[in-house]
């Protein structure tokens, strides 16, 4: 006669329901639902299992399974994505992490980029063994992003177009002004480019310095040329730096711009 599998601990037992009906990351108000009791009762039970080493805490009341044996390996954390909306939420996942999302990159980086609403007091945070690196956004600006499931998580992430013009806007999420270029290039190539859904998110972003960035790098390639005259119509005065992070000593006047050795061209002063 076949033996009955042994019955776990009661205390594990009321873990394995919260992380059944909590999803990727738990909140005391799981627990308030999942074991009928009250805030202070369930905050007692979850600070309970991280002393034993069930679940480790990744924010300010967001924990999630700590190891394998606490509900089997599909249950520990093996996707840092499901944290952004838990810890940094009205957020969304941007610059060159969303660039490798979409393939306009093979390079990796080791780091989440998240642009949040959410006070920034400390831009890089490592939570559960993951560095975020963190950029405020206007809440009003938190358009054009999709939501992609990952496991039971439904995480926003810029799309394609908004992911090009956060990184024209702020050259250092995009890691750096020759990454932005390649992923400008790539995306120039793809077969859903939409020049004028760029023009559309660069307007309502409203940094002029994005038109006179994305023209630039645009007339650089052979397929910009019809963007770059798009963007001729949307300058605005003064001049703004190719990359605020290096030295503009030269002045591209068509796009006024100041751009690095490097990056300027015989005549274009």
């Amino acid at each position: 006669m076949a033996k009955s599998p042994p019955r776990l601990p009661r205390g594990r037992s009321q873990l394995v329901r919260v992380l059944s009906a909590a999803g990727d990351v738990i909140h005391v108000d799981n627990v308030v639902a999942a074991l009928q009791l009250d805030r202070t009762a369930a905050a007692q039970r979850l600070s309970r299992w991280v002393e034993q080493g069930w679940l480790s805490r990744v924010g300010r009341g967001a924990y999630v399974a700590a190891s394998i044996d606490t509900m089997g390996s599909d249950r520990v954390l093996d996707d840092p994505w499901v944290l952004v909306p838990a810890l940094f939420a009205p957020a969304y996942i941007g610059g060159r992490t969303a660039a490798e999302h979409w393939d306009l990159t093979e390079q990796i980086f080791k780091d989440i980029l998240v642009m949040t609403a959410q006070a920034v007091r400390q831009k890089r945070q490592e939570r559960h063994g993951t560095l975020f690196s963190l950029k405020h956004i206007d809440e009003r600006k938190l358009f054009g992003t999709k939501s992609v499931w990952r496991h039971q998580t439904r995480v926003p992430v810029s799309d394609v177009h908004r992911t090009i013009i956060d990184m024209l806007d702020d050259p250092a999420i995009g890691g750096g002004i020759q990454h932005l270029a390649d992923c400008l290039a790539a995306y120039l190539r793809r077969g859903d480019r939409d020049d004028e859904k760029l023009i559309e998110y660069a307007v309502r972003l409203a940094n002029g310095a994005v038109f006179k960035r994305l023209g630039f790098l645009a007339e650089r390639s052979p397929e910009g040329a019809a963007l770059a005259r798009l963007c001729e119509h949307h300058l605005s005065g003064g001049h703004a730096k190719l990359d605020p992070a290096q030295d503009g000593p030269h002045v591209v006047t068509k796009w006024r711009l100041r751009v690095p050795p490097s990056w300027a061209r015989e005549g274009k002063t």
